[in-house]
């Protein structure tokens, strides 16, 4: 089991989706959030769940996300700051296919010399993939007060490694309601 704990970030707004994600039923779990959970808690000591409130309908850690905006960046930084951890890998709630091995290359690749650790895929940089450092926070909270909220751009900001895998299937998204219901079909 890894030591470093794992966040699982599902505190988006959903709206692609139309109603929110986390909690839609996925592979006989009651929700999308609890199947992460219980994923995840086979490969990390500890794992929490980040939202803007503890919406979940299972015993969990839960980690508030402190702002009101919606963004991953917003989140990053509360859990840094309500945590006190050296670092923690993050994975987005609407990923479900990112596995064992993905997880596996990407901590092997930690390293001191590095703030971040994340996939690239085909498709591009998967920054909601990844590991993060504490030493990225003071940069992240100076980003979250100007109002830039792109995690691609605290990646340039900051000594990020890019692992790069073949494929697109691992990370893809359940973003709209076909995303969904492909992935309900790909599972059976």
């Amino acid at each position: 089991m890894y030591k470093i704990p794992a966040v699982i970030f599902a505190g988006g707004k959903s709206s692609r989706m139309g109603e929110d994600k986390s909690q839609l039923a996925f592979l006989g779990y009651p929700s999308l959030s609890e199947y992460q959970y219980h994923r995840l808690s086979q490969l990390f000591e500890k794992v929490y769940l980040s939202a803007k409130s503890d919406k979940f309908c299972f015993e969990c850690r839960f980690v508030s996300d402190n702002y009101a905006v919606h963004s991953p960046l917003a989140a990053l930084v509360s859990v840094f700051e309500n945590l006190e951890l050296p670092e923690l890998f993050i994975l987005s709630v609407d990923a479900p296919f990112v596995d064992e091995q993905v997880i596996g290359r990407l901590m092997e690749e930690r390293s001191e010399a590095y703030d971040v650790i994340v996939a690239e895929s085909p498709h591009g940089k998967e920054p909601l993939c990844g590991i993060y450092s504490r030493t990225i926070f003071l940069e992240a909270a100076q980003m979250l007060k100007n109002g830039d909220h792109r995690l691609t751009t605290l990646l340039q900001a900051v000594k990020t490694k890019y692992v790069k895998f073949a494929t697109n299937e691992p990370f893809l998204n359940l973003n709209f309601p076909d995303d969904y219901q492909e992935a309900l079909e790909r599972l059976l």
